[in-house]
This record gives structure tokens, C-alpha cells and sequence, in this order.
């Protein structure tokens, strides 16, 4: 009898980049380049390009969840990522989704604030934020200033990243990557903080370049399909680092637009492969 097969398979539940650097078009193209099947949920639609967001429509809670059911209901998904969930009513959803689909590999960025700095959720969500989903996801991943507003510590140096992991673990978050990306440092380095266990650093090379728009949303999303794939945390962590360092070496030196330039995500794409079916 012929082996039933199919793809390692991971969703997005993000918003929608008009330009295509970040949000559910980068979450989806890193998907593919790392051999991982993508679905999606569109959250919010965005009218932004490299120089910035000119208007922001949030969906209906009604489409949104149609949209994870319609997934959900039909295939087999090894992990999630969320990126933008702009409003206190969308946060609640995912996280009655995240429980009655029983979902158990959960990456999530916080995403806030867009590269160019304009604000992309309200700051009434941060609360609903902390209750609803830091006890149920496998991993946080954010920025200095995402850290700074989830759990009320200001980072102005490396021990301050310490003092607001310890903070948001307080508030029954397991998993945390703090990224470095904000200081000036020579590297770039992230650090994992985990309840009972050691933090973990994880270092790379400062690219010096203007094309980094959508690097969070990419990086988040490499972890998730590096575990979709069946890595363990920290090995999906390293791995996600050393994939967005040199898809933003690749993208360098290339004009995309007249501001932030994006990553080059298909620097060297895998291919992808089927698996066993479970």
C-alpha cells in the first residue's frame, strides 16, 4: 500500500504588507524558502511601502475567524506564527482558537510598531495581550521596544533585558527572545530567557545596511518553520538567526522602493518536501 504523504504545513495570523517586505507576504515567502507549506489569516490590511503606512483597516473578527476554522478545519498544521493582532476582540479570538484546536507550537511576535515607527495596534491590546496569550504560546519574540511595552521595564542596556524577561515570566509567559537589534553594538545579539533554565545568547554580525524592513516578521517566522519542521526551540532559534543574517547580507545593496528596502528571503530556497502523514 502506497505511504500517505504530505508537506510540513505552518499558518501565519498576521496583517497584509501592500509592499511586500513584511507582514504575511514575508511570513508566507519564508515559509516557502525553508520548505514549509504556508497558510495564512489575514488580521488587517495595510497601504504601506519602504517609506511607510499610509492607512490601516483592521478586519471583522467574523472574517478572521472563518478563516482559522477554514484552515484549521482542514489541514494538519505543525506550528503558528501571529504577527499583527491589532485589537483586544482579535487577541481574545486567537486565543480561543489557539485552545479549542488544541494548537501546541505557538510563535509570537508582538508586532506593535513598524519599522518606519508608525504604530500598527492600539495600547489598549497590550493588557489583553498579557492575558490571554502568554501563558498559551510556546515562544514571545520582541523587540527592545515591544519588550519595553509588555512588561513595563525601559531597556537601555543588556541587563535591562533580564529585568523585563524576568517581568513578563512574572506575568506566565514560559519562553522569551528578547532581540538586541535596537542597540549599537558590534553584533546583533538575542537572548532566550526560559523559566528554570539559563538564558541562552545567540550573536551574529551587524549588517550595516537601510534594507531591513520586515527583519521581525522574517525572523519569527523562520523560527516557526524551522520547528514546523521538527527542530526543538533552540536549534530553530539558531537556525532562523543564521537565515535572516544572510537574507539581510543578500538584500544588502538592493533598491526596492525609495526607503526601507526588504531582505532578500530566497537567498537559497529549500525544497519542499513531503513527509509522512499523521
Amino acid at each position: 500500500m502506497k505511504k500517505e504523504v504530505r508537506y510540513p504545513s505552518a499558518l501565519t495570523i498576521a496583517g497584509s504588507d501592500s509592499g511586500g517586505g513584511a507582514g504575511i507576504q514575508a511570513d508566507l515567502k519564508t515559509f516557502s524558502a525553508i520548505g514549509v507549506y504556508g497558510t495564512s489569516v489575514i488580521t488587517s490590511i495595510t497601504a504601506q511601502n519602504t517609506q511607510g503606512v499610509r492607512k490601516v483597516e483592521v478586519l471583522s473578527s467574523e472574517i478572521i475567524q472563518a478563516q482559522l476554522e477554514a484552515v484549521l478545519d482542514d489541514i494538519r498544521i505543525d506550528a503558528v506564527k501571529t504577527g499583527m493582532l491589532p485589537t483586544p476582540e482579535i487577541i481574545k479570538l486567537v486565543s480561543s482558537v489557539i485552545n479549542h484546536y488544541k494548537l501546541k507550537t505557538v510563535i509570537i511576535d508582538p508586532v506593535m510598531v513598524a519599522t518606519t515607527g508608525a504604530r500598527l495596534s492600539a495600547a489598549s491590546t497590550v493588557d489583553t495581550f498579557r492575558k490571554e496569550l502568554f501563558s498559551r504560546i510556546t515562544l514571545l519574540t520582541p523587540n527592545i521596544p515591544e519588550a519595553e511595552a509588555l512588561s513595563g521595564i525601559s531597556i537601555t542596556e543588556e541587563k535591562d533585558m533580564y529585568k523585563a524577561a524576568d517581568k513578563m515570566m512574572e506575568m506566565g509567559c514560559k519562553s522569551i527572545l528578547i532581540k538586541g537589534g535596537h542597540f549599537t553594538t558590534t553584533n546583533s545579539t538575542d537572548i532566550l530567557f526560559r523559566m528554570d533554565q539559563p538564558p541562552v545568547r545567540f550573536s551574529a554580525q551587524r549588517i550595516h545596511t537601510g534594507n531591513v524592513h520586515g527583519t521581525g516578521c522574517t525572523f519569527a517566522s523562520a523560527i516557526t518553520a524551522y520547528m514546523a519542521l521538527g527542530n526543538k526551540l533552540e536549534e530553530a532559534i539558531e537556525k532562523g538567526k543564521k537565515y535572516i543574517e544572510n537574507a539581510i547580507i543578500a538584500g544588502a545593496d538592493i533598491i526596492t522602493g525609495k526607503g526601507a528596502g526588504p531582505v532578500n528571503h530566497f537567498f537559497c530556497p529549500e525544497i519542499l518536501k513531503p513527509v509522512n502523514k499523521k
